[in-house]
């Protein structure tokens, strides 16, 4: 076996199923889940139909780097969202990709260089993903707390010159989970200038980059800020996007990887190994989901009422705000994070992920600590049910 398998930690929710053991949630208050961001609005129904409609292409094999349409269709959006003045070529510089977690893992495969001693820098509280990308790719995880002080984004000035000689890979998430920080366009452009001058590669979560909160303000991309800096070719960046998030659509599993042709030219051919063509009905109903902004426009709508109705409730009690931009709210506990989550579920039967759990220890502490992550994705009476709920058990612990 892999020995690095052996330096996996265990998933978040398997943390949390531990924790809730013994547990004895009252049975007269149904159970609402807070801790899964998994979108739980309906999936629009054209991207189903879409589905439906195109599973004649099951006769033939789909190729690694999809259809000419869907890289087109995806080139446009990002064009057109990102300001990018024509500067990406979906021939050569967009991969359509099943899901951006198994993109986001197997990027990292494909370019560290084990042989070199190898950083992947990434921020904390993090995506899992990201570290076991590192552990299996050979390479060490470095963390960048983000906490309060910091606006809850890495504080990239304290990172030594030692640690950027020893990058090879940025991993960055913004709007970031859970805090729902944005990195903004003068950091990221330092960030590509960074990686020019210490040769490593930037690899842009940017899965929540649609929900938002400001019609006027959307959050800015690497590549747009790699652009407005000069930076044409987009070199060095590279950006996820996914369906999942912003279409409702997690189960249809269709994301995309886009930016340095040259990066992106390598990622193709490891993926072709790899085995992971996404299946022709699949393609079809991306190219109608990337197609349509209604639908988005909607979905953030939702949002907006369901984050100014819980944080009617929750900002008397505790500690959260509304963030930036994605569906998580990162709020301070009055008591430990874990036992907050569970005394929540074992007295009121809603469940919340303790923040530590997304996060790790360093020598500047643990930025998840006394911190809980609640996903907004239930239908808003759930969540004005469970912001009650959370309140009355504030209540009853002061």
């Amino acid at each position: 076996m892999n020995p690095d398998l052996a330096l996996l930690h265990p998933y978040p929710f398997e943390k949390l199923a531990e924790l809730q053991q013994g547990c004895q949630p009252p049975s007269d208050l149904p159970h609402i889940s807070l801790s899964i961001g998994e979108p739980k609005h309906p999936t629009p129904g054209f991207i189903t139909e879409a589905v439906i409609s195109h599973l004649h292409g099951l006769s033939a094999y789909p190729t690694t780097a999809g259809s000419i349409e869907l890289r087109h269709t995806i080139a446009n959006w990002l064009d057109q969202r990102f300001q990018l003045a024509g500067h990406i070529d979906p021939l050569s510089q967009v991969l359509p990709v099943n899901g951006t977690r198994e993109a986001l893992f197997a990027f990292a495969q494909a370019i560290i260089d084990r042989r070199k001693d190898p950083l992947i820098v990434m921020p904390n509280p993090f995506y899992q993903i990201y570290e076991g990308a590192a552990f299996l790719a050979g390479a060490e995880p470095y963390l960048l707390n983000c906490t309060e002080e910091t606006g809850f984004v890495p504080d990239f000035d304290a990172v030594p010159a030692s640690v950027w000689s020893r990058c090879q890979l940025l991993y960055l998430c913004s709007p970031g989970n859970p805090t729902g920080a944005i990195v903004d366009a003068e950091t990221l452009t330092k960030l590509i200038q960074l990686a020019h001058e210490y040769d490593f590669i930037i690899a842009a979560d940017e899965c929540y980059s649609e929900i938002y909160f400001d019609e006027a303000l959307p959050p800015v991309g690497l590549l747009q800020a790699a652009v407005a800096a000069g930076y044409n070719d987009l070199s060095r960046c590279v950006v996820f996007h996914s369906l999942s998030k912003r279409s409702n659509a997690p189960g249809l599993r269709s994301g995309f990887v886009a930016g340095d042709a040259s990066v992106m030219k390598s990622f193709l051919r490891y993926r072709t190994y790899h085995g992971c063509a996404m299946p022709p009905s699949t393609q079809s109903a991306s190219i109608a989901a990337w197609t349509d902004e209604a639908h988005v426009a909607h979905n953030r709508h939702l949002y907006r009422e369901k984050f100014a109705a819980v944080l009617d409730i929750l900002s008397p009690v505790m500690n959260v705000t509304q963030p930036e931009a994605s569906f998580y709210l990162w709020a301070e506990t009055p008591i430990a994070d874990t036992d907050f989550a569970r005394g929540l579920f074992d007295q009121y039967n809603v469940t919340v992920l303790p923040g530590r759990f997304l996060a790790r220890d360093t020598k500047q502490g643990n930025p998840g600590v006394n911190r809980i992550r609640m996903a907004l994705v239930a239908p808003q009476d759930e969540c004005v049910e469970a912001a009650m709920r959370i309140r009355d058990y504030i209540e009853t612990l002061s």
